[in-house]
């Protein structure tokens, strides 16, 4: 089975904006289009039911209704339980909210484990818990190819180790980490494990109780959704961790890390990300699975697609010496965001490439320890070109034309 790309660019009206024709979106990392099922939740939201939500009248319990439906129906999706589910105001956010908790719970002395892979976001929250006593280590990546080594970490893992932090992948670096043989040693010595998925989601919603991760996070405005974050907590973590929410929410695990009022209208469009998985899939399978399988199986319909262009970029780049690609050279092994060092700086390059009709992103994207620890100066940055199923073949070619002229 085959991506349908004239469908699936249907369900994007950014398609048909015409100051957006003739131009190839390569900055997905930094925010993907927003599909119209997203779109047209969001319009009805603000026009028919925004007022407070779960009263006793009908634009109320409507409104309630459908944050309710966005929760439950993306749980499934994700393959965990609705109110293991949370949504907040970014992932950065989230992660900062997350981190008080543990510090609140975690013992003086006792270890977190982060990685130099990440993006700031998933790594600067638990390094400032050094300040409250707790041990902070760092699973450091080759400083040739970017990439994670098991054997490393299987080092730094001991007794005193309750949580390691790590990025299913890298918005710089790119390379998909094994997340479930990482989470199964974070298992075995009694330990939690916290997966960035921010850059990994766009490319394709995971299973997040296949991978075993006891927290998962992701954006919904990088997943064609609004300006949100989404945070699986299990269980049996989320109940153990100290309440940030109102007092009397301590027994809803949903509300429990989720400090300030949730944004009702961005909330209830995120059902819209439901409804395009279900409609991609129906457009392209006729069997009845459950909502984790159907969504497994848009994965791949993704996934196969963004590998068949990536490929092109990644052999393209390599026969280039000003330019030194970051992270793996297969497609296979990594996601379609592809930092590359030039002899000009990033945002220059991206300058250049925009006048070919190119919209791309240069600088350190919040990526400075993993780019000082490949000896790039954060202040040159990289070229990043990012991108997801919606991309065509036609984008890639015109990607390549413009970077010829460029680099």
């Amino acid at each position: 089975m085959q991506l349908d790309l004239d469908f699936i660019r249907r369900q994007f009206p950014a398609f048909e904006v015409p100051s957006l024709k003739e131009q190839s979106f390569f900055e997905n990392a930094g925010g993907s289009y927003t599909c119209s099922q997203v779109q047209d939740r969001l319009k009805r939201f603000y026009l028919e039911r925004k007022v407070q939500p779960y009263a006793p009248f009908e634009a109320s319990r409507l409104g309630g209704a459908e944050m309710d439906e966005a929760r439950s129906r993306l749980a499934a999706m994700l393959g965990v339980e609705d109110d293991e589910l949370s949504f907040g105001p970014s992932t950065t956010q989230n992660t900062y909210v997350l981190s008080q908790a543990v510090a609140q719970w975690i013992k003086p002395n006792q270890t977190i484990i982060v990685t130099n892979q990440d993006h700031e976001a998933n790594s600067g929250p638990w390094r400032r818990l050094a300040d409250r006593g707790v041990t902070i280590k760092e699973w450091c990546i080759n400083s040739e190819t970017g990439l994670l080594d098991l054997e490393d970490l299987r080092l730094l893992l001991d007794e005193n180790v309750k949580m390691v932090c790590f990025p299913h992948c890298s918005n710089v670096v790119a390379a998909i980490n094994p997340v479930e043989e990482i989470t199964s040693m974070v298992r075995a010595v009694g330990a939690y494990s916290c997966v960035d998925g921010v850059s990994y989601a766009p490319h394709g919603f995971p299973n997040v109780d296949k991978l075993g991760a006891d927290i998962y996070l992701f954006s919904a405005y990088k997943t064609y959704g609004p300006h949100q974050g989404l945070m699986v907590i299990r269980r049996e973590l989320g109940m153990k961790l100290p309440n940030q929410g109102h007092y009397f929410n301590a027994d809803s695990l949903y509300k429990r890390f989720t400090p300030a009022g949730p944004d009702h209208a961005q909330v209830a469009a995120c059902a819209g990300m439901a409804d395009y998985v279900d409609e991609v899939y129906q457009h392209h399978f006729t069997d009845k699975v459950a909502p984790a399988e159907r969504c497994q199986m848009v994965h791949d319909l993704f996934r196969d697609h963004e590998v068949s262009l990536t490929q092109p970029i990644l052999d393209y780049l390599t026969t280039k010496n000003s330019a030194e690609l970051i992270g793996p050279t297969s497609a296979e092994g990594r996601a379609p965001t592809i930092a590359v060092k030039l002899q000009i700086p990033g945002e220059q390059a991206a300058k250049k490439l925009a006048s070919f009709g190119v919209m791309a992103g240069g600088g350190d994207f919040y990526a400075v320890r993993p780019l000082k620890a490949l000896s790039i100066e954060p202040e040159h940055g990289v070229l990043r070109l990012s991108f997801v199923h919606y991309t065509g073949p036609l984008d890639v070619d015109r990607l390549l034309s413009a970077l010829e002229q460029v680099i």
